[in-house]
């Protein structure tokens, strides 16, 4: 019997039991017997709201975490200058908790692949503060790191652009729409150093085919497009927030992507470039004046692009406007 079932019923005689929270123990109300002891408290904590307090009665620790080299479980020597009771401390106890404290951070890291790990794991969780994303992007890039690394060896790779290739994976498993460029630029690398975007999308591709994250299935089954209609929508929701464009041109955008979604066009095109040519025919459709300058620029691909995306969004599809008559009165 499971201990759900255990907590229905006695036992022995079948009736109700009565729960004593002080012991931890299910007892029966009629013949007295201990169904259940030693039970856990998934309850709450403490019942109270403040922060402080809550710190103070706390009786645990805090809850793990993939971002950090040692999984949070740590114990921490606070800076200060006041001891528990909020006494001043001395100048020489100060000094020597500043001793303890440093020693305290060295005896953490002992060994070059815990170092390692330490400094790309402090990037990553530095990037997602810097680009403002989820905590799930920081938890999944910390777990795909421990992956890669249990699995290879990691020595001697740039540890931002290890940590931008691994952000950039954690994005594409939980579909956020985040470019290679712009992480690489989050994690501290110039714009103009084009070097490291090209090394971080080579750790990117490494990362991919040594962990098999976007493995082909083993049976022949027929294989969406390259860029499915979700992700064009993400490229063009951004676009058009960032360009603050009419939700109008949005919604058409999206729906031309939904009834143009076919192999042949998004076949080895860039998902920003064809979510740019959707915007830009939506909004001459809509007559809404855009300049192909301003959509290439928030996209990241250059006007040539753009025409030439358009240009095969107008040769392989037909595009039928239907035009409503006005009302009379009106101009």
């Amino acid at each position: 019997m499971t201990s759900v079932e255990y907590a229905t019923q006695c036992t022995e005689c079948g009736a109700n039991l009565i729960q004593d929270y002080s012991k931890g123990e299910f007892i029966c109300e009629r013949c007295g017997c201990v169904v259940v002891d030693e039970m856990c408290d998934y309850g709450r904590e403490s019942n109270s709201t403040d922060f402080e307090e809550k710190a103070r009665t706390t009786r645990a620790s805090g809850s793990t975490s993939f971002a950090l080299h040692d999984y949070g479980l740590r114990t921490e020597i606070a800076f200060g200058s006041k001891d528990y009771a909020g006494k001043s401390i001395g100048s020489e106890m100060a000094e020597q908790m500043n001793s303890i404290r440093k020693w305290h951070i060295r005896s953490r890291i002992v060994s070059p692949q815990e170092r390692r790990l330490s400094n790309v794991l402090t990037r990553i969780n530095e990037t997602c503060a810097a680009m403002s994303l989820p905590k799930l992007i920081l938890e999944t890039a910390a777990m795909v790191y421990r992956n890669y690394e249990s699995m290879q060896e990691a020595k001697g790779k740039s540890i931002a652009c290890m940590a931008a290739a691994t952000i950039y994976l954690a994005c594409k498993k939980c579909n956020v729409v985040r470019s290679l460029e712009e992480i690489v630029v989050a994690t501290g690398v110039t714009e103009q150093d084009r070097s490291s975007v090209k090394l971080a999308s080579k750790y990117y591709r490494m990362m991919v085919m040594e962990m098999g994250s976007f493995s082909e299935p083993e049976k022949p089954v027929e294989m969406p497009p390259v860029q499915s209609a979700t992700s064009i929508d993400q490229y063009i929701s951004k676009l058009s927030n960032m360009a603050k464009i009419d939700t109008k041109v949005e919604r058409l955008a999206i729906d031309i992507a939904h009834k143009t979604n076919d192999h042949l066009l998004a076949d080895g095109k860039a998902p920003n470039g064809l979510a740019a040519a959707y915007i830009y025919v939506a909004a001459i459709l809509l007559g809404i004046n855009i300049l192909q300058r301003d959509v290439s620029s928030l996209s990241g691909v250059t006007e040539v692009t753009i025409r030439n995306r358009c240009k095969d969004i107008l040769g392989l599809f037909k595009l039928t406007v239907t035009v409503k008559p006005g009302r009379p009165g009106f101009a």
